[in-house]
């Protein structure tokens, strides 16, 4: 049974998926920093200042200047806007996942292409040609 496990182990497909597990949890990094910091702005600009991560709204009595302020509070906040910026994480996410693996499976195709096979140089007489001249040999 140790043997059957590190046989499977050892396999490539359990180590490219350990190599992608961490591939994309450093990736989500990226994504989070690149929507956060360049995308929301942009967003923000044309939808007059507004931060889609500060819309909340308090469950219950009082009013706080901020999201944050609410939460040091102990007040339950309804964080849509959190919810905003994890579904706009999510589409680029999946959006640059489909572009890889369309670019990976674009490459994989060009590598494992069969190449088409030379034409024979005289391909030698058609199976009507063989039969012509036997009806012409017949005939005589």
């Amino acid at each position: 049974m140790l043997q059957e496990f590190k046989d499977f182990i050892a396999k490539g497909n359990v180590m490219d998926m350990a190599v992608g597990i961490i591939i994309g949890a450093a990736f989500t990094a990226i994504v989070g920093s690149l929507v956060s910091d360049l995308i929301n702005p942009i967003i923000s600009l044309f939808l007059g200042g507004i931060d889609f991560s500060g819309l909340y709204v308090v469950l219950g009595s009082g009013e706080y200047a901020s999201i944050t302020a609410a939460e040091e509070a102990g007040a339950a906040v309804f964080a849509y806007g959190r919810f905003i910026m994890a579904v706009i994480n999510f589409l680029i996410i999946a959006w640059v996942v489909f572009l890889l693996v369309k670019a990976v499976n674009r490459a994989k195709s060009a590598v494992s292409a069969p190449e088409k096979p030379a034409p024979a140089a005289d391909p030698g007489p058609s199976e009507l040609d063989i039969l012509i001249e036997i009806r012409d040999a017949l005939r005589k």
